[in-house]
């Protein structure tokens, strides 16, 4: 069973850990080299428990991935919009954490005052797609070849849902 509990500062390796391991996949993020734990220790600071939290998800006490809930363009009027990200540790993907992830945030959002979830995923993510547009996220917007990695260009997707 999936446990969801807010992460605190001493897990903030952990989290990078994990979302290092998906930059060489080149689906879910657009760096494109390694990030540092203190490149993010400002990032993790502007995260709040009781607005805009991040959760880690933990399997028989490991933690096996992070899903968060960041602000959305910084400027006070979208203060009930928030970003959703989601990462999974590579050896606990494809065991519907994901989905997981989306239900447990889904439950939390009436208490932290969040009525907005954006998703920014890459086109080309078909496993993220999916997960998001079953779970009644639309495309909001289309922003074709705005990234690139490797030499090649990547369309990003912006998916959103209204609660």
């Amino acid at each position: 069973m999936t446990e969801f509990e807010l992460a605190s500062e001493m897990d903030l390796p952990r989290i990078v850990d994990i979302y290092n391991q998906a930059i060489p996949g080149r689906l879910a993020t657009a760096d494109t080299e390694p990030i540092t734990v203190a490149s993010r220790e400002e990032w993790f600071q502007a995260f709040t428990p009781d607005h805009y939290p991040i959760w880690l998800m933990k399997i028989n006490g490991k933690i096996a991935g992070w899903v968060s809930l960041e602000a959305f363009y910084g400027r006070p009027a979208y203060g009930k919009t928030a970003e959703i990200s989601i990462y999974i540790d590579s050896n606990f993907q494809h065991q519907g954490l994901g989905q997981q992830a989306l239900t447990f945030v889904e439950s939390q959002l009436p208490k932290i005052g969040i009525t907005t979830i954006v998703a920014f995923i890459f086109a080309h993510n078909v496993p993220s797609q999916g997960l998001f547009k079953k779970n009644g996220f639309q495309k909001w917007a289309h922003l074709p070849d705005v990234a690139i990695m490797d030499g090649n260009s990547y369309s990003l997707d912006i998916l959103g849902k209204k609660y």
